[in-house]
C-alpha cells in the first residue's frame, strides 16, 4: 500500500464496523445536548440522541479549531510515520475544513516531517463517506498521495447527495425554510427534497405531499441524475435519523430499479443529525452532476 493514511471527520457518519476495518482515523465535531458534551471520547448512544430530540432536546455542534486539527495530525504522523491525506467537511456547511487547512499549512512552515493535504469535499454524512470509500479503494489499487488527491478534486462533484426530511422545524431552526413554510408543511405533511450542490450548500429543490412520495422522489432524482455513471455506480451509501425501515426501502428500490444491489446504511451521527432532526433519509451515488 502506498505510503499515506486516510483520514476525514466523524461527519462522514460510516458504521463503526467500517472505521475499523479500514483504520480510518476520524476528526470529531463535538456535539453538545443538554448541556454535556459528547465527542470521540464520550460517545453518546444514537438511539439516546434521537429519543432526546423525540423528547424536546435542541442540541448544537462545534467546528474543530485549527489547534485541534494540528494536534491530531501530529499524532498521526507520529503513530504512522507517514503523509496523510484528510478528506473534510464541506466548507458549505462547517468552518472545519479551513481550520484543517490552517493546520496543514502551519505544519508546512514549521518543517513537520511528513506532508498533510487537504481537502474540502463539498459533500456531508455518508456523501462525505462515499467519497472516503473510492479514496480508500484507490489507495489500495496503489494510487499515489498526490494522484489519489487529484482524484478525489476532480471527482467530488461527481458525488450526488439527495434527502428528504420528516420534521420541516429542525430545518427552520438552521434557516433552511421559513417558520411559516415550517408550520403549514407540517399541518398538511409536506415533505421537502433537498440536495447538497456544488458550493457544499443545503438546498430545497422540490416538495413532495407525504412520507412515501417523498422516498419515491430520491430514486426518481437518483434515475435522472446517474448519466455516464448508471453502468457505473457498484454500491449506494444511504444514512437515516432512525428511519431505519425507509432507508432499507431505499436499498431494495435501488436494486430493483437499477440492479445495484450493494448498498451501505448507518445512522446519521449527532454532529449532522442535531440539525436534520429525526426521520431523515438521504440518498448516496455518482453522477455526471449534483
Amino acid at each position: 500500500m502506498s505510503n499515506y493514511i486516510i483520514s476525514t471527520d466523524n461527519t462522514t457518519d460510516l458504521p463503526k464496523e467500517y472505521i475499523e476495518e479500514h483504520q480510518l482515523p476520524l476528526l470529531y465535531m463535538p456535539c453538545i445536548l443538554n448541556g454535556e458534551t459528547f465527542d470521540a471520547e464520550h460517545e453518546l448512544p444514537i438511539k439516546d440522541f434521537y429519543q432526546a430530540i423525540r423528547d424536546g432536546a435542541l442540541p448544537t455542534t462545534a467546528q474543530v479549531n485549527p489547534t485541534v486539527a494540528k494536534n491530531a495530525f501530529l499524532k498521526l504522523m507520529e503513530t504512522h510515520d507517514c503523509d496523510i491525506l484528510h478528506l473534510a467537511f464541506s466548507s458549505g456547511l462547517s468552518g472545519t475544513y479551513n481550520s484543517c487547512r490552517l493546520a496543514a499549512e502551519e505544519l508546512e512552515e514549521e518543517n513537520a516531517p511528513h506532508k498533510v493535504i487537504v481537502i474540502d469535499t463539498l459533500c456531508a454524512s455518508m456523501g462525505e463517506g462515499l467519497l472516503v470509500h473510492k479514496a480508500l479503494e484507490n489507495q489500495k489499487n496503489g494510487m499515489s498521495l498526490e494522484d489519489n488527491a487529484k482524484w478525489v478534486e476532480e471527482h467530488k462533484l461527481n458525488l450526488v447527495h439527495v434527502f428528504t426530511v420528516d420534521d420541516l422545524n429542525h430545518l427552520y431552526r438552521g434557516g433552511r425554510v421559513s417558520k411559516t413554510a415550517a408550520v403549514v408543511g407540517t399541518m398538511i405533511s409536506l415533505k421537502p427534497i433537498l440536495h447538497v450542490d456544488d458550493e457544499g450548500h443545503l438546498i430545497p429543490i422540490a416538495k413532495s405531499r407525504g412520507r412515501k412520495k417523498s422516498l419515491q422522489a430520491l430514486l426518481d432524482y437518483m434515475d435522472s441524475h446517474m448519466g455516464s455513471y448508471r453502468d457505473k455506480n457498484d454500491i449506494v451509501f444511504i444514512s437515516h435519523s432512525d428511519a431505519l425501515e425507509d432507508a432499507q426501502f431505499i436499498a431494495s428500490e435501488v436494486e430493483k430499479r437499477f440492479g445495484i444491489s450493494k448498498s451501505l446504511i448507518n445512522y446519521i451521527g449527532p454532529t449532522i443529525g442535531a440539525h436534520t432532526g429525526v426521520g431523515t433519509v438521504t440518498l448516496f451515488f455518482m453522477g455526471d452532476e449534483r
